[in-house]
């Protein structure tokens, strides 16, 4: 290792309690200078939780945090950024209504001698900093204008912007395009060569071992090791991780599809896609791939009818159907697990209770009256499933972390027992053992003769579990191709729209 290393962040004995529920035990981990250190473990393992301690945002219960060698209370963000500290949370933490200038010099917006802004100089650096990363996004854009990517995106270049002394990655890569991931790794090698400390969060482990120096494994909210990457393997990682061996991930019993269930010809939006066809048929999983901006979103949204489309029809269960609005389209037994889960898939200020029932309450509900007791038991029963960490189905989703929000939005389609599934990027977020069951619940789906369609930028998760992938190329479907004939090098090709 090299000798220039040196500690510049310390946690000693970090405990962290919350109301019921302890989250982190007696946590003490170091990050380096020129050092990329990883943090992995379950969700609720205590990983978020021990972050946000360090960037102020929680306040530890006890234990002790140094900097340069020098104790320090860190007792709010504003603190942690002063001391040189960053962070890009799992969650995107930009002010949507502001433009991508504003949110760079947020709570440092420059002003001439007139105490004017420096609206131009403002712009002029900011797409400096963007173009710089290749990132083809206007300063000018209004945040919410951007997609969930790009968002991402815009919040690691702030971070390069910055020039933090730490920077903390939390599972930056969720949703990014193959490409766009490299373009990320070499930036973050950038960053190490330049000095800095590199925190970095992940559940994909193969970008543990293609990116990372040390390895730090959390369970259940205490310490379990740390260790040089080229020290141990998945396998071993996975076994700390869980406290037991997994087998292969993608594993899933594959069945002889039936009937076709859901049928799309012609579907357009202008702008958006154009003449889009394919099936689905009951007993398989179609995966849908391409890159970011290729219009797969798009395309579930206008079939689960949240978006409108210019021409094409909806042929569900042998009738075509117009589905105007997502009611319609769980009337006709289509689930739909959106991209963005905070603002599209839950309601945070809920319970997990509620959300569970949340598309269900029609089946459960007589004479205006909810029946309580089946209410609760589908709660129970799809935390138990999912493995959902919470204090209890009381608990309101927003105080989750971001992985078992996830979770919360797969409970409620299984729990509407919907014939159709639609999961858009269904496992970001997701733990390695959460990921192998939500794996699994979608084979039982498949056995009791359900159709699934799953959109994903992750090619190993796609290749592993699909029966056929669909490839999308700037919003027109360029081929479909069965399992047994996936090639990755292949699949980018398409998405890339090479031929």
């Amino acid at each position: 290792m090299d000798t220039t290393v040196q500690d510049f962040v310390r946690m000693e004995n970090i405990t962290k309690d919350f109301p019921s529920v302890r989250a982190l035990d007696g946590i003490s981990i170091s990050f380096r200078t020129g050092e990329i250190h990883a943090i992995v473990g379950e969700n609720g393992a205590g990983k978020s939780t021990l972050i946000k301690i360090l960037m102020g945002v929680y306040q530890k219960t006890s234990g002790e945090i140094f900097i340069d060698g020098q104790q320090v209370n860190m007792s709010d963000p504003i603190k942690s950024r002063a001391l040189g500290l960053s962070a890009a949370y799992q969650d995107v933490t930009l002010a949507s209504h502001l433009s991508v200038a504003e949110n760079f010099f947020m709570g440092s917006i420059p002003k001439n001698k007139l105490g004017l802004v420096k609206w131009r100089y403002m712009r002029e650096e900011t797409q400096k900093a963007l173009d710089s990363l290749g990132i083809d996004v206007d300063a000018n854009t209004l945040v919410s204008d951007l997609s969930v990517a790009k968002q991402e995106m815009v919040v690691i270049a702030k971070k390069k912007f910055d020039k933090s002394r730490l920077i903390i990655f939390d599972e930056p890569t969720a949703l990014l395009a193959n490409e766009e991931v490299q373009d990320l790794f070499e930036i973050i090698q950038q960053l190490k060569k330049e000095g800095a400390a590199i925190v970095y969060i992940s559940h994909r482990l193969e970008e543990i071992f293609e990116l990372c120096d040390v390895v730090t494994v959390l369970k259940d909210g205490k310490w379990v090791d740390t260790l040089p990457v080229n020290a141990t393997n998945e396998d071993e990682l996975v076994k700390k991780m869980v406290g037991r061996e997994i087998e292969d991930m993608y594993s899933i019993q594959h069945f002889d599809p039936g009937e076709k269930v859901l049928e799309v010809r012609g579907l357009s939006r202008e702008g958006k896609f154009n003449d889009i066809n394919f099936f689905v048929r009951r007993g398989e999983i179609l995966g849908f791939f391409g890159l970011v901006g290729s219009g797969r979103t798009e395309i579930m949204r206008a079939i689960f009818g949240a978006d409108s489309y210019d021409q094409g029809e909806l042929i569900v269960n042998g009738n075509v159907k117009k589905l105007k609005s997502p009611n319609d389209a769980i009337k006709q037994g289509v689930g739909f697990l959106p991209e963005d889960r905070k603002n599209q898939g839950l309601t945070l200020k809920m319970s997990v209770k509620e959300n569970v029932n949340l598309a269900s309450y029609n089946d459960i509900t007589r004479f205006g009256f909810i029946n309580l007791k089946k209410e609760r038991k589908n709660a129970l029963d799809y935390v138990k499933k999912l493995r959902v960490v919470t204090p209890g189905i009381n608990q309101k989703v927003m105080n989750l972390s971001g992985g078992n929000q996830q979770k919360v939005v797969v409970a409620k389609w299984l729990c509407k027992e919907s014939g159709i599934f639609i999961f858009d990027e269904p496992t970001v977020g997701i733990d390695v053992g959460a990921k192998r069951e939500i794996y699994k619940l979608l084979e039982e789906l498949l056995k009791a003769g359900n159709a699934v369609i799953i959109v994903s930028s992750y090619l190993p998760e796609i290749m592993g579990i699909a029966d056929r992938i669909a490839v999308i190329s700037e919003g027109k479907f360029v081929k479909t191709i069965s399992r047994g004939n996936y090639d990755d090098e292949e699949l980018l090709k398409y998405a890339s729209g090479i031929k």
